[in-house]
């Protein structure tokens, strides 16, 4: 048991390690009553005068006064961390358990079952890391797409080349767990107390390595280049899978594949898998100078060694409908993203000392199946439909661009200013509300107008939008019970932003942590 105090407040010129004794201060404690007293998270308050806020963590020797200190004053609260307890079941499994995807629902969910005893085979469909590295970066100097390994697919997931972001909003305990779990593999030890985590793409590479090895090193085992090509129910259960063109045996399958497996998802309906059209998002990437959202949120602090490079976070809302920025890059780059060829994919990326020139964070318009069709792949073939037009107004792998104000005005054509756009392969002047259908681009330009009030300036001062964004999340979810199988087999275990029930690096690994702790209660270790 603890307790942790929150809003302690700290000027940007004092130490931040001076919130632990103003924490001390308000309890009223003596030194000789705790046990240990550290940061737990410390963020940014942007608001009137700056300063940062944190929490902090204190361990008392007495656990009834911790009880009696969250009684009594108002931003202190008990805490407990999040421990695993498992009731193991007594199935005995009738082969392997097998992985498809190794992302972080993926990764989380291959090393739960390894620190408990099961040995998983992880299928991945791209290559391994430094392979990985060397196709991607090949893309973006010219060559050919790699259609198996790329952005989207290889080891660690789509979340490899981007910020690396570990933010969530869905509040579950294990999220400590992750972020313990990513630190014990090499992430910077900032990102246990950071408010607004972040690993970036340089720094994750390295974590996610080390923590295959884990794997590898537990009994379990990681095959690249290696996709889930068919499977095979009976009798409400997979019997086999089919993988490098043989069948093999299963006992469990995880489907942790990611958002972009689109023809995966085509495999997995034909197939017999229940899956549903969901909502998602499509949009374009914006970028200013970072130099601009820094004036601009930290107004005459801008520039304070203290600070980091300023991020943000906006929304507009018109009925059912709504506009908001998503995944920002402080001192990132817009990246070329595709897995198909033909087509144009953007997503957004930084290092992890952000000290890129631009921001830049997508622009994002919900969209559902009222807008797309109610068939299971309909939101997919929206996706394609939409990168490949872009492909076309890209002049054949550009990306498509224009001016922001020129989306919420009359229009014209893209003569750059003060911000150099990022994208790899090179960019396009178009007019991007022939690339979206009206319902997308017109409530996206009154967005744009509406986050200009918000951060003055955000929809001019030479900002460049640049398309197509549309992986933002699955257009699918592959329906499954609360012991979490899908509903036509009982050992198929849908997880992940893939099969619809994360958004981001944090929610996955949960995700998979979640699936993992289910197939445990349902299956005996491994003999």
């Amino acid at each position: 048991m603890a307790i942790i105090v929150s809003q302690i407040k700290t000027t940007l010129d004092e130490a931040k390690d001076n919130a632990i004794s103003k924490a001390l201060s308000l309890l009223s404690v003596g030194k000789k009553e705790v046990r240990t007293a550290r940061l737990y998270k410390t963020s940014v308050d942007a608001r009137r005068e700056i300063c940062f806020v944190s929490s902090v963590y204190v361990e008392l020797f007495s656990a009834q006064k911790e009880r009696r200190l969250a009684d009594k004053l108002q931003n202190v609260r008990l805490h407990d961390e999040a421990e695993l307890e498992i009731s193991f079941g007594s199935e005995k499994l009738r082969g392997d358990i097998y992985i498809a995807g190794f992302g972080p629902a993926g990764m989380f969910c291959a090393l739960t079952l390894c620190e408990f005893g099961y040995k998983p085979i992880v299928l991945e469909r791209g290559a391994a890391m430094d392979e990985r590295i060397k196709a991607v970066e090949g893309y973006w100097g010219g060559a050919a797409l790699n259609t198996s390994t790329n952005v989207q697919f290889g080891e660690g997931g789509a979340g490899t080349f981007s910020d690396g972001k570990l933010t969530t909003r869905i509040g579950d305990p294990l999220c400590s767990r992750v972020l313990q779990r990513l630190y014990d593999f090499g992430a910077p030890e900032e990102i246990l107390t950071k408010a607004k985590p972040h690993i970036g793409t340089d720094k994750l590479r390295s974590v996610v390595k080390n923590l295959r090895n884990k794997i590898i090193g537990y009994g379990g085992e990681v095959r690249f280049l290696t996709p889930l090509q068919e499977l095979d129910i009976s009798d409400g259960r997979i019997s086999s899978v089919t993988v490098n063109g043989a069948q093999e045996s299963c006992g469990a399958l995880v489907l942790a594949v990611g958002h972009s497996a689109h023809d995966t998802f085509s495999m997995l309906l034909r197939n017999g898998v229940e899956m549903i059209p969901k909502p998602f998002s499509v949009g374009a990437r914006i970028e200013h100078l970072q130099a601009d959202i820094n004036s601009a949120l930290y107004g005459r602090y801008a520039g304070h060694p203290a600070l980091p490079p300023a991020e943000y976070q906006l929304s507009y809302r018109e009925g059912e409908r709504g506009v908001y920025t998503f995944c920002m890059c402080p001192g990132g780059y817009v990246v070329a993203s595709a897995s198909e060829n033909g087509t144009v994919v953007t997503n957004g990326m930084s290092y992890f000392d952000r000290a890129g020139e631009n921001a830049n964070s997508a622009v994002l318009v919900s969209v559902t199946p009222e807008d797309f069709g109610s068939h299971p792949l309909a939101g997919a073939e929206f996706i394609q439909r939409l990168e490949q037009r872009a492909y076309q107004m890209g002049n054949s792998g550009r990306a498509p661009a224009m001016l922001t104000r020129e989306f919420t005005g009359a229009g014209g054509s893209l003569s750059l200013g003060r911000v150099t756009p990022t994208y790899p392969l090179g960019v396009e002047s178009a007019d991007l509300k022939q690339l979206f259908p009206g319902f997308v681009s017109d409530i996206m330009a009154r967005g744009l107008k509406y986050f200009d009030r918000r951060i003055h300036g955000f929809s001019d001062s030479d900002s460049v939008l640049t398309a197509i964004e549309t992986r933002s999340s699955s257009p699918v979810r592959i329906p499954r019970c609360e012991a979490g199988f899908a509903q036509c087999a009982d050992n198929l275990f849908p997880c992940g932003e893939g099969a619809g029930y994360a958004g981001g690096i944090m929610s996955a690994a949960v995700d998979g942590i979640r699936t993992a702790i289910k197939i445990m209660e349902k299956y005996a270790p491994n003999a």
